[in-house]
């Protein structure tokens, strides 16, 4: 096979039942691979972005004519692996009995008998996460929201690629191993190639609200929406004020050369511009992976571009089998869901408070999150106290927290009034302990050290 020959992964991809629209979306990904463009996007070419509108003010009613033509579509692709989970990361739970997944369906449910109003969801599951989550559904959801054909939208997935030769890569000891998931850029050839977008449009729904299913504060915006609505623009990102726990987050930028507001995420970072990247006062705003999408625009564009939308290969470096390092050397090709935004001529950004995201990557915001520093309200949704100003504690954790397990023998101290905790070693917090200001804990015992009732606040406490 010779550099740039894209037959062998098309036969391999056919012969997998991928659909038409990945198979082109991944070969124009191979072909910038093979011409090798690195995905960068180095400090010189952008801009700061500027000032952006705010959430407009609205006296929070919905128009039932617009939520008649709007599908809250979740991105639920995710196992979790490096916190330790086996099943979908949704069905974790955020307090005891209470799923991320339950929540979601909460949100939904709430919605259509306070509108009456029937908001479509859709659920972008992987081949990892389809079972768990629907067998979830069908034991604990209501009427259409636990039927397969009604709920789910499935990733794709596409070849890892053999670093060396550039050929899809081959391991038989284990061929799943093979395969990767695209990135939740997928969303939009996956919208194309099962058929919902025109099934969709068909039924009358012209706007898409997308977001990640571990962000519960993103919720349909009865303000959002009617904005949206509109402007009548064709994309539309929420972003926030970046703060220290988001350095590594995509942030929203300006092309020099055209001025299209484009995302840079950290894997297109050169070495060099790290600093400049992880500037939270420079680059101000963080893409909070939640979009909103006019469908007929998008048909019409994914028309214009031959039924693929033209986003930015991501190249990520990584072995065959991610446990053995040893392993062949492999290239996984991904692209960004929030990448559409410089497709879209008129794309716009708009600026969101801070509890519209309150997403859990690792133990520590999970942490955070069962703590009384967030809420759950009546309908679903979870937030920061207002308390807080819009400001999430700060939680380091050191390995032995890594995994979810870990956390059941630590205990959930309030955190309402804290702005960072760090906790080394074994503990158990009991009930009762408040944690306010900048507080650390550490122990070097082998069994858990307790931390006993009261407040603890700006010190540090070896145990």
């Amino acid at each position: 096979m010779s550099k740039g020959d894209f037959t062998a992964f098309e036969a391999k991809m056919r012969g997998a039942g991928v659909a038409e629209p990945a198979i082109r979306a991944f070969e124009r990904s191979y072909g910038a691979l093979c011409r090798d463009e690195t995905g960068t996007i180095s400090e010189s070419e952008i801009d700061p972005a500027g000032d952006l509108p705010g959430l407009p003010e609205g006296g929070g009613e919905f128009d039932p004519d617009l939520l008649a033509r709007t599908v809250v579509i979740k991105l639920n692709g995710g196992l979790g692996t490096s916190m330790g989970l086996e099943q979908a990361k949704s069905l974790l739970e955020v307090r005891p009995g209470l799923t991320f997944l339950d929540l979601i369906v909460k949100q939904i449910e709430s919605l259509r008998a306070s509108s009456g109003s029937k908001v479509r969801l859709l659920l972008m599951n992987s081949f990892s996460t389809s079972e768990d989550t629907l067998d979830h559904l069908a034991a604990r959801a209501p009427g259409d929201l636990s039927e397969a054909g009604e709920v789910e939208l499935m990733q794709n997935q596409v070849p890892k690629i053999d670093a060396a030769s550039l050929a899809p890569v081959e391991w038989p000891e284990n061929p799943p191993l093979e395969w990767c998931p695209p990135g939740h850029g997928d969303l939009y050839p996956a919208l194309v190639g099962s058929g919902w977008l025109d099934r969709l449009l068909g039924q009358g729904v012209r706007y898409a609200f997308v977001s990640n299913s571990d962000n519960l504060g993103a919720v349909l915006s009865p303000e959002i929406l009617a904005w949206f609505a509109a402007s009548e623009a064709p994309f539309l990102m929420e972003v926030t004020r970046r703060t220290a726990a988001d350095r590594k987050g995509g942030h929203l930028a300006v092309r020099k050369s055209d001025g299209q507001l484009l995302l840079r995420e950290v894997a297109q970072c050169p070495d060099g511009d790290i600093d400049a990247f992880q500037d939270i006062d420079r680059h101000r705003y963080f893409n909070t992976n939640s979009i909103w999408l006019r469908l007929d625009r998008l048909k019409e564009r994914l028309e214009e571009g031959g039924g693929v939308l033209p986003l930015p290969m991501i190249r990520n470096r990584k072995t065959v089998d991610p446990r053995d390092k040893s392993s062949t050397p492999v290239f996984q090709l991904e692209v960004a869901m929030g990448a559409a935004i410089e497709c879209f001529e008129g794309a716009r950004a708009m600026v969101v408070p801070r509890s519209r995201f309150a997403p859990v990557k690792t133990s520590g915001d999970l942490l955070a999150l069962r703590s009384d520093a967030y809420e759950v309200t009546g309908d679903g949704r979870v937030r920061l106290v207002a308390s807080r100003d819009g400001r999430p504690p700060v939680v380091k954790l050191d390995d032995r927290y890594k995994f979810v397990d870990a956390l059941g023998e630590l205990g959930v101290p309030s955190l309402r009034e804290c702005d960072e905790i760090g906790i080394s070693g074994p503990l158990r917090f009991a009930e009762g302990v408040t944690v306010a200001g900048k507080v650390s804990f550490s122990s070097a015992s082998d069994e858990p050290a307790g931390v006993a009732p009261g407040r603890y606040e700006d010190a540090s406490y070896q145990l």
